[in-house]
C-alpha cells in the first residue's frame, strides 16, 4: 500500500516532529497557489509522488492529504462538453466556457510566443477565439464556473479565465498533451501548467544563476570566435539557454538520486556543452583549436568529441557521459540509449541513469532512426526509463528554413508524437521559461518513466558553421538576427531593471569569465576535481594487449556435461512443442556423446560456460529466441499456457544475466543500441543477430561510423558480436550475403575480426574467446545457414572440451602432401560442396583448406598449411560470391603475400561467380548451374 503523502513528508528529519503541522500548512498552501510558497519548498512538493486511490473514510486524514488524494478525481479533465439539454441561456453558456478551458488546453501552444525572432506566421486557432464558441464581450463580466482552472476558488468571470487561459498556454512555453491518451499524465501536466500560469516566480539566487550560465555560454562563444575567426566550430549561438537548461537538467535529476547522465549530442553547441557543463579543460581546447593536442589513431574533430567528468548536484555526486558522435546526426540517439540501459544493468537500479540526447530541428524531423529509437523506448529489451530530449530548434537546417521543404508537419518534433511523449515548446530567449519547462520535463519522465520532448525555439546567429554565410539563402532571417540582440542582453537588461544585479557586477562577471578561460582555468561551477572513480566504466584489463593474446576456452567435459543436462532439465508445466522437445532430447544425447554435436548445442554450450565463469550476456535481434533457422530455441515456449522457460537463466541461483529479446523490426537503432550497450559492458559478451545477413546493410551508418572506426577515432573499445547469416543456397539477392565484401574493405589496422566458422566447436571456441581473451574487438561473424543441419558440420564434446578456435583448417583426409600440386583456399559453406565434389570425382592431388578467420589474416596459420605441400604449382581461391563481392579483392594481396614467401613459382587462381551487380541469383535453376562451375573452376575439373 502507498504511503500518505504526509507520511512521504514525515519521514524526512528535517520536517520531522514539532515541524509537521507547519508542513502541513505549507503543503495546502501550495496546493491553493505554488507561487506562494518559498522556491525551495515548492521544487520539493513538486517532487512528491502521486498518491492514488480513494480516501478511506475510516481513516483520519488531514485536510492537507485529502485534497491531495483527491486530487486525481477533482483534477480529471472533462470531455468535451455538449449543450444538448441544457435548459437556460446561461447553462447554454457554461457550457462553451468548458469548450473555451479545453481548446486552450488542446491548442494553446499554436498562439503560444515560441519564436525570438518573430519570423513566424502561423494561422491562429479559430476555437481560440470566443466568438467561434458563441460567446462575446458582453460575457466577459460573467462569472462561470472553471473547469479546476483556479485551484483556489471554482468560479470567475469570462475575463479572469481568459486571462489565465493565455497566460498559462500561450506565453513564452507551448505544451502539448492532448494527443496522450493516459488521462492520468493529461491530468498531472495540466495541473503543472495550470498551478503556476507557466511562470513560477524564482528567486534572486536563481536568477543570477541563471544569468551565470548564460554569461559562460555567451563568453565562450565570444571567446573563440575572437581568437579564432573564421574556423568551424558550430558555436552556441542564439541557443545559449541550452547551458542553463543542462545545467538544471542534471542538478535536479541528481536530487532525485540519478547518479550517471549519458549525453548525446550532435555538432552545434557541443564544444559549449564540454567546457561549461562537463568541465573541460578551456586549455585543451584551445590546444586543438591550435593543432597542438595529442592523439591517438586518426583522432577525429574537436566537434565530435565525447568526455566524461563528475559534477556535485544537491543529491551527490554525478557522473557525467557524454558519447563520441559522427557527422551522422541522430546516429548518436541508439548508442546513448544502449550505453544508457548497459549502466543501468550494471548497477540494477535503472532509476540512478538518464539519458539526455541533444538534437537538431532538422535532423530530429528528417532522421527515420530517431522514429525507431522513439519506438525501442517501451520495449522489454532496450526500456531506459524515459528520455530528455532536447531539441536545439535553429528553424534552419543546412540552408533549408522553408518548412514546407523541411518536413511535412508542424512541428519539427511531431515525430515524438508516436510514443505519446509530451512536448514543451519554449521560447530559448525567456531562460526562466526554459527552466520551468526543464523542470516539468523532468518531473514527468521521473513520474511517468516515458521520454519527454523540450524544443528550444531559438535560431542560429552564423551560418551552418562559421565559414559560412548564411544570408545568401536566408537574408530575411539573417536580416532580423543582425538586428536581434542575445539572449544574455536581454536577461541582463531585466536583471538590472529588477535591481537584482548592477551594470558594474554585470562586467565584472563577464571580465571574470574571459580571464578564467585567458588563464585556462575550469569553468564548470559544480565540476568534482576529484571525482569518485568508482562511477567509471574500468576499461584498465582490456588495454594494451596484442591480438596474440592468449585465451584459454577449454572446458573439462564433466563441466559441460553437467551443463548440458541442467539445460536439458525442463520443469514440470512447461509443455513444449514436439520438434523442439525433440531438440531438447537430441541435446541430452549430444551431452552424453550418443550424438555428435551440432550447431545449437554448440553455440548454447558456449553461453553456458561463458555464465557458469561469471560473464553476464546479452543477445538481441528480429529472431533470436529461437533463431531465423530454428537452431537455437533458447526460449521455450510454454504450449499449454502463456508463458516462456529461458533454461540459461537457471543455470544457478546467482548467476550472471543472460539476456535474450526478440528486437522489433529495426537494424539500425538495434545495432546502434547494442553497440552502445558494448562500450559500457567490457565484461559481458554482447550479440546482434542479423535475420538475415543481408538486412545488417540497413544498419551500414552504425558499422562505417562506429563499429569499424571508434576505436581508432576515439579510443573507444568495443566487444559487440554481430552474427550475419550469410550462405549462398539459392534464396536470391536478399537472402544469401552479408555483404562480406564491405566488412574486409574497412578493415585495418587490426580494427575488428571477421570469420567464417565451419564447424560447431569452432563457433563455441570463436564466442568464448571473445569474451575470455584480454581484448575488446568488434566480432564480425559470416554465420551460416544449411551449416545447422548439416550432417557433415558436426563436432565431438571432446573438441568443445580441448580445442581452440583455429584461425586456419588444413585438409582433413589423409591425403600424401608430396602429391598435392593444387591447394583450394575457401572459407564458409562452399568447403563442404568443394568437398564432397572432390570425394565423387576422386581427385587426389588437391587439398581444400579452411580460411576460418579473414581478418586479422593468420599469414602463420597459412604457411604452416603450405608448408606442408612442396610440390605445390597452384593455389586457388574459391568463393561462392561473385567475383567483385566476398572476400577476393580485399583479400588476395595477404594471400598472394603468403604464396610468395612459400614459393614464388605458385600463381595464385579466382574460382567463384562472374563480377555481378546483384549479390545472387534469383532462380535455382541458374544457382545450381553457376554453383556446379566454380567448384569445377576450383577443383580443375574444366
Amino acid at each position: 500500500m502507498q504511503e500518505s503523502i504526509m507520511e512521504l513528508l514525515w519521514s524526512s528529519s528535517h520536517i520531522s516532529g514539532g515541524n509537521s503541522a507547519y508542513v502541513e500548512d505549507l503543503y495546502e498552501q501550495y496546493l491553493l497557489d505554488p507561487n506562494s510558497v518559498p522556491e525551495d519548498w515548492r521544487t520539493y512538493f513538486e517532487k512528491l509522488p502521486r498518491v492514488e486511490g480513494v480516501v478511506n473514510q475510516d481513516t483520519p486524514h488531514s485536510p492537507v492529504v485529502e485534497h491531495f488524494e483527491l486530487l486525481g478525481k477533482s483534477r480529471l479533465r472533462p470531455a468535451a462538453a455538449s449543450s444538448e439539454g441544457v435548459s437556460t441561456e446561461y447553462e447554454r453558456k457554461q457550457v462553451r466556457v468548458v469548450n473555451l478551458i479545453e481548446s486552450y488546453r488542446n491548442r494553446g501552444h499554436q498562439k503560444a510566443t515560441l519564436d525570438p525572432l518573430g519570423l513566424w506566421q502561423r494561422q491562429l486557432p479559430a476555437d481560440l477565439d470566443i466568438h467561434f464558441h458563441q460567446l462575446s464581450a458582453a460575457d466577459l463580466d460573467t462569472t462561470f464556473q472553471t473547469s479546476n482552472l483556479f485551484s483556489n476558488k471554482s468560479e470567475a468571470t469570462l475575463k479572469e479565465v481568459i486571462d489565465a487561459l493565455e497566460s498559462t498556454y500561450c506565453g513564452n512555453v507551448g505544451v502539448e498533451f492532448a494527443h496522450i491518451t493516459s488521462h492520468e499524465e493529461q491530468q498531472w501536466l495540466q495541473q503543472r501548467m495550470e498551478s503556476v500560469r507557466a511562470k513560477p516566480e524564482y528567486g534572486d539566487e536563481v536568477k543570477r544563476h541563471i544569468l551565470e550560465r548564460l554569461t559562460a555560454a555567451e563568453g565562450l562563444e565570444k571567446y573563440l570566435g575572437s581568437r579564432y575567426p573564421g574556423t568551424k566550430r558550430f558555436g552556441l549561438e542564439g541557443a545559449e539557454s541550452l547551458i542553463p537548461m543542462l545545467d538544471e537538467l542534471i542538478q535536479r535529476a541528481g536530487s532525485y538520486g540519478v547518479q550517471e547522465v549519458v549525453i548525446g549530442m550532435a555538432h552545434r553547441g557541443r564544444l559549449n556543452v564540454l567546457v561549461n557543463t562537463l568541465g573541460k579543460n578551456p586549455r585543451e581546447l584551445f590546444d586543438e583549436f591550435d593543432g597542438k593536442a595529442n592523439y591517438v589513431g586518426s583522432a577525429d574533430v574537436k566537434y565530435h568529441q565525447g568526455l566524461s567528468s563528475n559534477v556535485m548536484t544537491s543529491g551527490g555526486e554525478v557522473h557525467l557521459a557524454m558519447a563520441f558522435n559522427p557527422s551522422h546526426l541522430e546516429i548518436v540517439s541508439p548508442v546513448v540509449e544502449g550505453s544508457v540501459r548497459a549502466r543501468q544493468d550494471r548497477r540494477d537500479a535503472p532509476e540512478q541513469v538518464l539519458p539526455v540526447v541533444a538534437h537538431g530541428d532538422a535532423a530530429f524531423a528528417g532522421q527515420g532512426v530517431v522514429m525507431e529509437t522513439f519506438q525501442m523506448s517501451q520495449t522489454r529489451a532496450y526500456k531506459t526509463g524515459g528520455t530528455v530530449h532536447i531539441v536545439i530548434n535553429n528553424q534552419v537546417g543546412f540552408t533549408t528554413s522553408n518548412v514546407e521543404d523541411s518536413r511535412s508537419t508542424e512541428y519539427c518534433t511531431d515525430v515524438a508524437k508516436v510514443i505519446q511523449a509530451p512536448i514543451f515548446h519554449v521560447n530559448g530567449d525567456d531562460p526562466e521559461a526554459v527552466i520551468f519547462a526543464t523542470q516539468v520535463a523532468l518531473d514527468f519522465r521521473q513520474e511517468f518513466k516515458k521520454d519527454v520532448v523540450l524544443d528550444l525555439v531559438c535560431y542560429r546567429r552564423r551560418g551552418h558553421n562559421e565559414a559560412d554565410e548564411p544570408s545568401g539563402t536566408q537574408p530575411q532571417m539573417y536580416s532580423k538576427i543582425r538586428e536581434q540582440r542575445t539572449t544574455r542582453e536581454l536577461y541582463v537588461d531585466s536583471m538590472i531593471a529588477q535591481g537584482i544585479i548592477s551594470a558594474d557586477q554585470d562586467k565584472q562577471a563577464v571580465d571574470g569569465y574571459r580571464n578564467a578561460l585567458d588563464n585556462g582555468n575550469h569553468v564548470a561551477k559544480s565540476l568534482v576535481l576529484e571525482p569518485n572513480t568508482g562511477m567509471f566504466v574500468d576499461w584498465a584489463p582490456y588495454i594494451g594487449h596484442d591480438w596474440t593474446a592468449y585465451a584459454d576456452t577449454r572446458v573439462d567435459q564433466d563441466k559441460l556435461k553437467e551443463l548440458a543436462l541442467r539445460l536439458s532439465d525442463i520443469p514440470e508445466g512447461v509443455t513444449l512443442q514436439r520438434q523442439v522437445s525433440k531438440i531438447v532430447e537430441d541435446r541430452k544425447k549430444m551431452a552424453s556423446g550418443a550424438l555428435p554435436v551440432n550447431w545449437g548445442f554448440a553455440e548454447t554450450m558456449a553461453y553456458a560456460t561463458l555464465l557458469d565463469e561469471g560473464h553476464p550476456i546479452r543477445l538481441t535481434g528480429q529472431d533470436v529466441g529461437r533463431g531465423t533457422f530454428s537452431h537455437r530455441h533458447a526460449v521455450l515456449h510454454n504450449q499449454k499456457e502463456k508463458n516462456c522457460y529461458v533454461p540459461l537463466q537457471h543455470l544457478a541461483e546467482n548467476q550472471p544475466a543472460f539476456s535474450i529479446h526478440d528486437s522489433l523490426l529495426s537494424e539500425e537503432a538495434v545495432l546502434a543500441f547494442e553497440y552502445g550497450y558494448a562500450t559500457t559492458m567490457p565484461n559481458a559478451l554482447v550479440v546482434w543477430e542479423a535475420q538475415f545477413g543481408d538486412f545488417a546493410n540497413g544498419a551500414q551508418v552504425v558499422i562505417d561510423q562506429f563499429i569499424t572506426s571508434g576505436e581508432h577515432k576515439w579510443q573507444r573499445l568495443c566487444g559487440l558480436t554481430m552474427l550475419l547469416p550469410h550462405g549462398y543456397e539459392g534464396q536470391g539477392p536478399e537472402h544469401s550475403s552479408a555483404r562480406l565484401e564491405r566488412f574486409l574493405q574497412m578493415c585495418a589496422e587490426h580494427n575488428i575480426q571477421v570469420c567464417v566458422p565451419t564447424t560447431p566447436a569452432q563457433v563455441y571456441h570463436m564466442l568464448r574467446r571473445q569474451v575470455i581473451r584480454p581484448l575488446r574487438k568488434p566480432l564480425i561473424v559470416m554465420s551460416p545457414k544449411s551449416l545447422l543441419r548439416h550432417k557433415q558440420a558436426v563436432s565431438t564434446l571432446q573438441e568443445l572440451a580441448e580445442g581452440s578456435f583455429q584461425t586456419v583448417i588444413g585438409e582433413a583426409d589423409e591425403i600424401a602432401d608430396d602429391q598435392v600440386k593444387r591447394l583450394v583456399l575457401c572459407s564458409g559453406k562452399v568447403y563442404y560442396d568443394l568437398y564432397n565434389m572432390r570425394a565423387e570425382h576422386e581427385l587426389e592431388g588437391v587439398a581444400v583448406v579452411r580460411l576460418e578467420q579473414l581478418y586479422p589474416f593468420p599469414e602463420e596459420g597459412m604457411m604452416a598449411e603450405l608448408s606442408k605441400y612442396p610440390n605445390l604449382e597452384t593455389m586457388v581461391w574459391c568463393q561462392d560470391e561473385p567475383q567483385n563481392q566476398g572476400a577476393w579483392y580485399s583479400s588476395q594481396h595477404h594471400m598472394r603475400r603468403v604464396l610468395a614467401a612459400h614459393n614464388q613459382d605458385c600463381q595464385l587462381e579466382y574460382a567463384g561467380r562472374e563480377a555481378s551487380a546483384s549479390p545472387a541469383a534469383g532462380y535455382m535453376a541458374l544457382h545450381l548451374a553457376q554453383q556446379d562451375k566454380l567448384l569445377k573452376d576450383a577443383l580443375g575439373l574444366v
